[in-house]
């Protein structure tokens, strides 16, 4: 491959192979994508992961590990891209109205960390290893969440909250995984203030990025049509700028753009078409960001011996995000019946535990190779199976589009009747 690579970058080409690789595998994973969903009723991501991973079993297109570069920033542009759209369906009134939706989230977020943390310490993982991994498993993926819900047409509580409660998760992961990733690389891991301190500032420093793209969206939108295609090339070219700012000040990218999102809600309350305001090529970022995770996480090292630990933590996993959600269900708006399948559609990983699996193989020497071989397989495992376990879940619950219609179609045989 090296060689090829040689010969066809000295042959003056103006594109490099890896270009063209790319190039194709995106083609064939939108044409995937679109035949998975067409015959079998699947998501689309699934044909997208499929083909990412095909790819990064064979070594077609060569990603780094771990990310850095330009394959870096496209994953944080499309994880931002994402975020924001998820923090801009969440309105804060919401939790006063209902605060059993907060409480439901952390019964979650701490039962998945404690029980995957507790697993990974019994196969004798170090606990810096544990800890992080524990945090990876606890990230839901609203990326993949929210595709399914496109493809499916699916409406209803279930469906709102499995939303909700997989945006708050990644709230959670993403604020306390990127300070105890760079805890780790620096090394200051004893005494209180050293331990609180590196949060606080990733924080304060998201929030403050946040607001400035918040506020810069808020103005363009009191100007623009939000129905223009120059309104979504603004909404990208200002989350691609956040992006790179919050890299350079030293905060996190995906923390902002979904910090972003939930200020814009609360400063414009009223609902936005936000995939048809962002537009194609949105979409195409998206499709990007599924085959890069496949492509990366197909791409690391198997082995058997550590299938049956990758198994456990995703079995356990599932467990766990099903047990809290329905522990806590009582008094949250949700029977029994619907937080059970609120917690199988949150049972998808994709970008963010991606990002943050990187962030602490970059932090940790020790310890990468380890945070590797386990959250790389649970990853890609569960891109393609958990948007299957979703789409099954919300077409049990009755809230997909194929429910409705027949609901619809069953009101009216009875109307004529």
């Amino acid at each position: 491959m090296q060689d090829l690579l040689t010969f066809w970058n000295a042959d003056g080409a103006s594109a490099s192979l890896p270009t063209l690789a790319w190039s194709l595998v995106l083609a064939c994973a939108a044409a995937a994508g679109y035949l998975v969903q067409r015959h079998s009723g699947l998501p689309k991501v699934a044909g997208y992961s499929v083909v990412g991973a095909i790819a990064g079993f064979f070594g077609f297109a060569d990603a780094a590990w771990p990310l850095t570069g330009n394959a870096l920033f496209l994953l944080e542009i499309a994880i931002a891209v994402v975020l924001f759209e998820a923090g801009a369906r969440i309105s804060l009134r919401w939790f006063q109205h209902n605060p059993m939706v907060l409480v439901q989230s952390l019964v979650e977020t701490v039962l998945t960390f404690i029980a995957v943390y507790w697993l990974l310490r019994q196969f004798d993982l170090a606990p810096i290893a544990a800890q992080a991994l524990a945090i990876v498993a606890v990230v839901a993926s609203p990326a993949v969440l929210t595709r399914v819900v496109m493809d499916t047409h699916a409406a209803g509580p279930v469906t709102e909250r499995a939303i909700a409660l997989s945006t708050l998760s990644t709230l959670y992961a993403l604020t306390i995984g990127s300070a105890l990733a760079g805890l780790i690389e620096a090394g200051e891991n004893t005494g209180v203030l050293e331990t609180i301190a590196p949060l606080f500032k990733l924080l304060g420093l998201s929030l403050a990025v946040a607001a400035l793209l918040g506020l810069a969206i808020r103005t363009a939108l009191r100007v623009m049509s939000p129905t223009s295609e120059n309104t979504s090339m603004l909404l990208l070219a200002l989350i691609a700028a956040s992006t790179a700012l919050a890299t350079l000040v030293g905060g996190s990218a995906a923390l902002s753009a979904l910090l972003a999102g939930l200020l814009l809600k609360q400063l414009n309350p009223r609902p936005w078409i936000w995939p048809r305001q962002l537009g194609t090529a949105a979409s195409m970022l998206t499709m990007l960001m599924f085959v890069l995770v496949s492509t990366v996480a197909a791409g690391t090292v198997w082995t058997a011996a550590g299938a049956a630990l990758v198994l456990g933590v995703v079995a356990v996993r599932l467990l766990a995000k099903v047990l809290g959600t329905v522990l806590a269900s009582p008094g949250s708006g949700l029977r029994l019946s619907q937080a059970l399948w609120t917690g199988c559609a949150m049972s998808p990983m994709s970008s963010v535990a991606l990002l943050l699996a990187s962030q602490f193989a970059l932090a940790s020497q020790a310890h990468g190779a380890v945070i590797t071989g386990v959250a790389l397989p649970c990853i890609l495992l569960m891109e393609v199976v958990g948007a299957v376990i979703a789409t099954v879940a919300l077409r049990r619950a009755g809230e997909s589009g194929r429910d409705h219609a027949r609901e619809a179609g069953d009101s009216g045989r009875g109307a004529l009747e």
